[in-house]
């Protein structure tokens, strides 16, 4: 495990890790030291915390409890994760407004509010915004304790096969998620039926096949409106959305502004993201 901290302060320190485990590496027990967020910026893997087990693939949020002991494990992926990991004082944590509460889920599936956020916050990280990573780590933490109530999810009981497939599925999806893709097709690339597949990925990552896809279009559209200059047609085509006012549409109900609002708060428009998080707590 490489951690290389990007910025410190006395409310919050943004860490950038990169592991390279491999199925049959061995686990430990660890303790989180903080409360801490950390999207999911590439590959997968395990995280057990609070009895639950999680498997994280890009777009995830691993939630740390300070006090907690959590084990990450990498049996259905062999080539790392990526993690950009905002981690807040306990007092920043209180002024929340939701208090040390939210911070028990253990992990989130890929979120469209999130996963936008946590790609502005790396293209902070890369010096390709006008934003401040501890700025989008706040806005972060602002609106994940507006989504985390009620996402909360009993533990599946899925076989160490099961959990490989849906992994898999969507490590697939996420570096194929440009392309047009049926349900039947991928199923089919899992050697399973389109019903049993559904159910199966849904159990174990939290969200269905179809919302992952859209989703991970919407995570690489935001990367790409943070970082280029390109018109947002040629964006929203390059990323697998076949219509222009699907994908202005879609991108707003996940930011809460339009894409060309959003590409310029990643310019350093700060009160276009801070008047929308504002609203929707």
């Amino acid at each position: 495990m490489r951690a290389r901290t990007l910025t410190s302060s006395r409310s919050i320190t943004v860490i950038d890790y990169r592991c390279n485990a491999a199925p049959g590496d061995p686990s430990f027990v660890e303790l989180h030291d903080s409360y801490s967020l950390s999207f999911v910026r590439s590959g997968s893997f395990g995280y057990r915390t609070r009895g639950r087990a999680h498997e994280l693939v890009a777009g995830s949020v691993l939630v740390g409890r300070a006090g907690d002991e959590f084990e990450c494990s990498h049996d259905h992926h062999a080539g790392g994760d990526e993690c950009l990991s905002f981690q807040f004082s306990i007092e920043q944590v209180e002024l929340l407004g939701r208090g040390q509460a939210v911070f028990c889920s253990g992990g989130l599936p890929p979120l469209p509010e999130l996963m936008v956020l946590g790609e502005l916050a790396q293209a902070a990280v890369d010096g390709r915004s006008g934003l401040g990573v501890d700025e989008v780590g706040f806005l972060f933490a602002e609106r994940f304790a507006t989504l985390a109530s009620g996402r909360v999810r009993r533990p599946q009981s899925v076989d160490s096969r099961g959990r490989r497939r849906a992994v898999d599925a969507a490590l697939w999806l996420s570096a194929h998620g440009h392309e047009a893709i049926a349900l039947e097709d991928i199923a089919a690339r899992m050697d399973l039926s389109p019903f049993h597949f559904l159910r199966l990925f849904s159990a174990v990552l939290g969200v269905s096949p179809h919302q992952y896809l859209v989703r991970t279009r919407l995570r690489h559209a935001a990367r790409l409106l943070a970082e280029e200059d390109r018109p947002i047609t040629d964006i929203a085509y390059e990323v697998g959305f076949g219509d222009l006012s699907n994908f202005v549409r879609t991108f707003h109900r996940a930011a809460g502004v339009s894409p060309r609002a959003f590409r310029l708060a990643a310019r350093g428009k700060r009160k276009i993201l801070q008047e929308r998080i504002a609203r929707s707590t």
